[in-house]
């Protein structure tokens, strides 16, 4: 069951129309693909024909012109259908941001947001094995642009016709580069090999002199601004979508149930007072789960709209929906997880069987939970509301150096 937490707008209930029936067409598929391990080539396809790509996009290029609130509404709703795909389009959803901001803004990202617009969709390239920092190196060869390197975590390049890349050039500057998949040189393994979201495509990728348009190339340090709190909404929007499937999933199996414990409260399951207590404590988790994630939607659009402002608005609301992020992340990473295992109180020993699977909305949560530690996060908004100290917006991951940062 659809709950709805926006107000909603023509605009809005116009896509909404058209992308439902293709989430309900993605959950009647999920378990099916949850337990073959299936990867979602034909449900990303789907959201591609029906344009679901270009959903914060202007109408005047093609998309749906939804606001951040709007869109998340959408993004829960199909993560609900199937967790993994939010994550798998985050890069995407990133990129498109990105050209969103600095269209207008002295650029024109025309041809990226049309491009968009018609279902062409980007995959992510940042993290790298090993050391850490940024090995991969953009340099020109034989009178043209060319890319070397390796990346991991690179979620949803594997469905993808572009890569958004970060890599160094020969002077050390950092770059976004755009790489189409099909150049030459670049190859995407599916080697992920996590408990949880096992079907993001968060696999391997590979560039071998793989070519690169010059005016695909853009410094680092102009992404953006909001981009940190960006990426972990998505993965928030995963965890509200899981909870929010959970919630019906136990509804479900608990209304279902003919078998019950002779020590219970009554001759049907769905009749039990403690049963229906965990079944209404998890339907409230997953209702304060969505809930907060459209509270940060709303400072991901306030901070969209700074970007016009004076420099001190815009800093100001980028911290904002930074922290906004952080506080939902700190909460959700333990209140999902709970309420995704919660499922296995009301239902015994046969809610655990494999063919159920049950179980991945807990994987599933937990995985999401361990991106960008939200115990780190919460120590950021503690030093915030004690020190005012401003939270970090970029950071990186890889072996310790001898200063104790991240080498590369």
């Amino acid at each position: 069951m659809t709950t709805t937490l926006t107000e909603n707008s023509v605009a809005f209930d116009a896509a909404a129309a058209r992308y439902r029936p293709v989430f309900a067409r993605i959950a009647a598929g999920a378990l099916r693909r949850e337990l073959s391990r299936e990867l979602p080539f034909e449900p990303i396809s789907w959201l591609k024909e029906a344009g679901f790509g270009a959903a914060r996009i202007p109408a005047e290029f093609g998309g749906d012109g939804l606001n951040w609130v709007e869109f998340t509404e959408l993004l829960i709703e199909l993560a609900a259908a199937d967790s993994n795909i939010p994550q798998a389009l985050r890069g995407h959803i990133a990129l498109v941001e990105d050209q969103l901001y600095h269209h207008g803004r002295g650029a024109d990202r025309s041809t990226w947001l049309r491009r968009f617009a018609t279902g062409e969709l980007a995959g992510n390239a940042w993290t790298e094995p090993g050391a850490g920092g940024t090995a991969t190196i953009l340099a020109e060869s034989a009178g043209k642009l060319v890319l070397n390197g390796l990346k991991f975590y690179t979620t949803g390049t594997i469905f993808a016709d572009w890569i958004d890349v970060t890599a160094k050039r020969p002077d050390g500057s950092v770059v976004s580069v755009i790489v189409s998949t099909r150049s030459g040189g670049v190859e995407t393994q599916d080697d992920w090999d996590g408990f949880g979201q096992r079907l993001t495509g968060s696999g391997t990728t590979g560039f071998k002199d793989a070519e690169v348009d010059p005016a695909h190339v853009f410094a680092f340090g102009d992404r953006f601004p909001y981009q940190t709190a960006l990426y972990q909404h998505v993965l928030l929007v995963s965890l509200a979508g899981i909870a929010r499937a959970a919630a019906e999933d136990v509804s479900r199996a608990v209304r279902e149930r003919k078998r019950v414990f002779g020590n219970g409260n009554a001759p049907l399951v769905r009749n039990d007072a403690q049963i229906l207590q965990v079944v209404g404590e998890i339907s409230a988790k997953a209702y304060a789960a969505g809930a907060t994630t459209v509270q940060v939607a709303r400072s991901l659009d306030r901070a969209y709209v700074a970007r016009n402002a004076d420099s001190g608005s815009e800093k100001a609301a980028n911290i904002d929906a930074e922290l906004e992020a952080a506080r939902a992340q700190i909460v959700l990473s333990t209140l999902v997880p709970e309420a995704a295992g919660a499922i296995f109180n009301t239902l015994g020993a046969s809610s655990t069987r494999a063919g159920a699977a049950l179980d991945r909305h807990w994987r599933n949560a937990r995985t999401v939970a361990t991106h960008n530690p939200f115990i780190y996060k919460a120590r950021i908004v503690g030093d915030w509301e004690v020190n005012a100290a401003e939270p970090p917006f970029v950071w990186g991951i890889g072996v310790a150096s001898a200063d104790g940062g991240t080498a590369g």
